[in-house]
């Protein structure tokens, strides 16, 4: 699936994205302001989450709860190497049957799965992405 959006579409992209999911860990690829943890606030957000979300750049991992379960998310963009997920028990985030939500996948590759669902965003234009689902 492709789709090209504008950012005040976000919130039917959001909905969309978690219909059409064959996994419940989201993989979100994208360069640095593409729109990752703002398409992740609204996925949040169709999730009925009370709690809107931030990055976990510093903490690693934010949890929330929601009226669809909980939702791991997870932001590696500062890590050095692999084995620090692993010393957190990013494993066990990924058996626990949660929704997961992982920014800047390619730093844990080791973790990765092929059933887990691929989202890579692109910048079009200063207020239009196209995401890229697979």
């Amino acid at each position: 699936m492709e789709v090209q959006y504008l950012l005040s579409e976000i919130e039917t992209v959001a909905h969309e994205l978690l219909e059409k999911s064959k996994s419940k860990t989201l993989l979100f690829y994208g360069e640095m302001g593409a729109g990752k943890t703002t398409l992740i606030k609204a996925l949040l957000k169709a999730l009925g989450a009370v709690d809107t979300g931030a990055s976990p750049t510093f903490s690693l991992v934010n949890v929330y709860e929601t009226e669809n379960g909980t939702v791991n998310h997870f932001d590696f963009y500062r890590i050095k190497d692999e084995s620090e997920a692993w010393d957190m028990g990013f494993e066990e985030y990924l058996d626990s049957g949660n929704w997961n939500f992982i920014e800047w996948p390619q730093k844990i590759e080791n973790f990765i799965e092929e059933e887990h669902q691929k989202v890579e965003i692109l910048i079009d234009e200063k207020d239009v992405r196209k995401l890229k689902f697979c």
